[in-house]
């Protein structure tokens, strides 16, 4: 599916189709999916709490943007941004991409050090290069021209003819996203070609795509939206913060520990401290000073005891409820934080695959790199998932209890998407690592390419299934009543 050329495996949003234009599905279905790169990333869940938020399926806690809403957001900032700063459009652009879109982080770096902002993102103080009779050589190409409509530079001044630079910033714009910072062409200047320069020179394809990159950067940097995982879709999601915090406070929380002590502890009936049972009898001495001694059972006066075998039914439900709640969260706990390790992991395979694996089977089998890959897409689909397949735990965690088929739907389908997950996670894992000790195995690399293309689309589509039922608030269930 969540990250230019250069694949960002840091960020959660591969995609396929991942600078497509279709815009008219609006079969969105991301109400699960949480950025987490992160909150809870870098691939760490830390409880540092930037998450977004889930919530039961009868509140809706997110919105969807479209195209436009997401231009019109990236304009706004902008112009706050060009208008605080006294700089163009263009410069406020430069700047909020080196700061991911953050107009506070822009202000407090901008504010305490202007200097060295404009120095480390190249934004010079510009040189207009002297013109008298003398004719001028390109940079690129060393050709000569008198005029100064056939030469332009950056603000560094270095001087190119129109053409040249023209192709040089189209073949930018052709590898890809990283030409939203793009220097100048000379290898020892750090001037920036903004997108005024670009839009002045460059034609209507590539002004598009150049578009393209600008706004769809304004999502993958921000972390509290996502988009869309369906084929083609363009649309985001953009998520409150609160529920998903929540959960990750709450694995660290005292709330948690006090419900684990009322469900395995007893308090001292003398001092109130909690008692935990360590040995077989029912005759407990609390710990220097108090001594007290007590009966496990009933917390009576050990001296004076005889027998406590009465039903008191107040105490066995306060203990009962308190030990379910703690067994419910530990399942729910246990399954989160495996997936998120799980995730941690293919993270690190993903960038063996990518600077390792890749090569090496290129070699082996005569394979291009865009021919293998199908290899990296497994992969980052498997990434994804994991994602999506950890934050569902939550989400399971916060179903109402009174709301039995939706949970029996939620479970069906979370199953379904977690069992073909497993099967491409584990094919990707043994049979890459097999191709690659053992060329010549019992498996030919075009059997091994269709099954894992086949595991990657089934699995993408069972989790596509299980967003779009989440963002529905599982109102399937409503046919069944």
């Amino acid at each position: 599916m969540d990250s230019g050329d250069e694949i960002n495996i840091y960020s959660d949003n591969e995609v396929n189709d991942y600078y497509g234009e279709d815009t008219n599905n609006t079969d969105c279905n991301y109400d699960s999916l949480i950025k987490e790169e992160d909150f809870v990333d870098s691939d760490s869940d830390s409880p540092a709490a930037k998450r977004p938020r889930l919530e039961g399926p009868t509140e809706k806690n997110y919105t969807v943007l479209k195209q436009s809403d997401i231009r019109e957001r990236q304009e706004n900032t902008i112009a706050e941004v060009a208008t605080v700063l006294s700089v163009s459009k263009a410069v406020a652009t430069v700047i909020l991409l080196h700061y991911n879109w953050s107009a506070g982080k822009v202000h407090e770096a901008w504010f305490s050090d202007e200097d060295r902002v404009r120095k480390n993102l190249g934004l010079l103080p510009i040189i207009e290069f002297p013109f008298d009779s003398i004719e001028v050589t390109c940079g690129i190409c060393f050709d000569s021209f008198p005029t100064r409509d056939e030469i332009v530079s950056a603000a560094c001044g270095h001087p190119y003819c129109v053409e040249c630079f023209r192709d040089y910033i189209r073949t930018s714009i052709n590898d890809g996203p990283g030409c939203l910072m793009l220097r100048c062409p000379d290898m020892s200047c750090s001037a920036v070609v903004d997108r005024d320069m670009v839009n002045s020179l460059v034609f209507e394809e590539e002004k598009q795509k150049y578009s393209t990159y600008l706004y769809r950067s304004y999502v993958e940097e921000n972390k509290k939206i996502k988009w869309c995982p369906g084929p083609g879709c363009q649309y985001a999601i953009e998520f409150d913060d609160n529920q998903v915090a929540n959960w990750i406070a709450k694995n660290h929380d005292e709330s948690e520990t006090k419900t684990w002590i009322l469900a395995q502890t007893k308090p001292c009936p003398k001092c109130a401290k909690p008692i935990e049972k360590n040995a077989g009898c029912m005759h407990m001495t609390c710990n220097p000073p108090c001594n007290h001694q007590f009966c496990w059972i009933c917390l009576g006066d050990w001296r004076n005891h005889r027998k406590c075998n009465g039903y008191k039914e107040d105490k066995e439900k306060e203990v009962k409820k308190a030990k379910r709640h703690v067994k419910k969260y530990n399942h729910y706990y246990e399954r989160w934080a495996a997936n998120n390790l799980s995730r941690q992991k293919a993270v690190s395979d993903l960038r063996t695959v990518l600077t390792e694996q890749i090569e090496k089977l290129g070699e082996m089998h005569g394979k291009t790199q865009f021919q293998l890959g199908f290899i990296l897409e497994a992969w980052q689909q498997i990434v994804e998932c994991r994602r999506v397949l950890k934050w569902t735990y939550a989400y399971g965690y916060n179903l109402p209890g009174g709301e039995k088929a939706k949970k029996l739907l939620f479970e069906f389908l979370q199953g379904e998407a977690e069992a073909g997950l497993e099967r491409l996670h584990g094919y990707a894992e043994k049979e890459v690592r097999q191709f690659l000790k053992d060329p010549e195995g019992s498996v030919n690399f075009e059997e091994f390419e269709l099954k894992l293309k086949s595991l990657t689309g089934i699995t993408k589509n069972y989790f596509e299934k299980l967003v779009r039922a989440l963002e529905n608030g599982l109102s399937e269930v409503q046919t069944f009543k």
